[in-house]
């Protein structure tokens, strides 16, 4: 049996992961009722997702095409900090800022289109851009993330790639660097000198001369590279103070929401209320309309009728005054 298909397990793994679970379970149970017990175990491996890393397969799943950007993205700037070109690692770094912030924008406009997808608020976007940052530095985490198979966030607090490639000067004659060579003592030189004969004392001085201007060069480039490190870990500093601040304040805007939300929950909890209380005055008010009218049409009829009363009264007391 080959196994579930590639469209299944990502069908599952779009799934939100409080319904993941039961998915899964329902998918198992069609495999064995399909006679398939190996698509069944296969299936039944699979784990259930973080919802980051839900959201980061979200990504994968629905725009293939922008996770694949990152990897290609990423790869590049692996290869700037192997080569330790400064320039170029100054531009990739600036892209993967962009990169990265225009991936999570995107993740929130997916989780939205998601009817089961937690409130925006309460999306753990800060884990899914460590995830996101974390590609760039890990390979295997750049793969999974393309496989839209990830199952809990990642997070990188480096710089560059693990291990750290050493910074070192590699040259054709393997000299020894110079800060770490003992100094030679003038006398041992000369004695070397004496004891093996040259006949061309000025190509000995020439050969001397690049030598020293190599050491120099050598030097130069050391020293350049240096401040390119100390440049790139000033960088680190900042975009790291960047990240905890944005973190921080995703946290309380997160934190205002719900609040809001607890008091919209209120709000519609209290005006519940209030319409039930209205709607049970309106009947009152209306009861008691009816009972005035019928009270008045009463009052109206006993009044009639103790007019008509006195009228026969005085009828009879006027006749009874003409017979006398």
């Amino acid at each position: 049996m080959p196994g579930p298909s590639a469209e299944l397990v990502q069908q599952l793994y779009r799934t939100p992961p409080d319904r993941f679970v039961a998915a899964r379970d329902a998918a198992v149970a069609e495999a064995r009722r399909a006679g398939d017990p190996t698509t069944a175990r296969q299936l039944a491996r699979l784990r259930r997702p973080t919802v980051a890393a839900w959201l980061v397969n979200l990504l994968a799943i629905r725009r293939p095409e922008l996770v694949a950007d990152l990897v290609q993205l990423a790869d590049a700037l692996r290869a700037a900090q192997r080569e330790l070109r400064g320039p170029r690692l100054r531009e990739l770094s600036a892209q993967r800022r962009a990169v990265v912030g225009a991936l999570v924008a995107e993740v929130r406009k997916l989780a939205a289109a998601e009817p089961d997808a937690p409130p925006a608020g309460r999306l753990p976007l800060a884990e899914v851009e460590a995830t996101l940052n974390a590609a760039f530095s890990d390979v295997e985490v750049a793969e999974q993330v393309r496989a839209g198979r990830l199952l809990r966030a990642a997070s990188y607090a480096g710089f560059g790639e693990v291990p750290r490639p050493q910074l070192r000067l590699v040259t054709g004659d393997e000299e020894e660097p110079e800060e770490g060579r003992p100094a030679r003592r003038p006398g041992a030189q000369r004695k070397r000198l004496e004891a093996a004969p040259r006949p061309d004392r000025a190509a000995e001085r020439a050969e001397q001369a690049a030598q020293r201007t190599a050491r120099a060069e050598r030097a130069r480039q050391r020293r350049a590279l240096d401040r390119e490190q100390a440049k790139a870990q000033a960088d680190q500093e900042r975009v790291e103070a960047e990240l905890a601040e944005a973190t921080a304040q995703e946290r309380d805007g997160a934190a205002v929401l719900d609040g809001i939300e607890a008091e919209l929950a209120e709000l519609e909890r209290r005006r519940a209320v209030a319409e039930q209380d209205l709607s049970r005055a309106k009947l009152a008010r209306r009861g008691a309309e009816r009972a005035v009218t019928v009270a008045r049409r009463r009052a109206g009829e006993v009044e009639a009728a103790i007019e008509a009363l006195a009228a026969e009264e005085g009828d009879a007391d006027a006749g009874g005054g003409a017979a006398d």
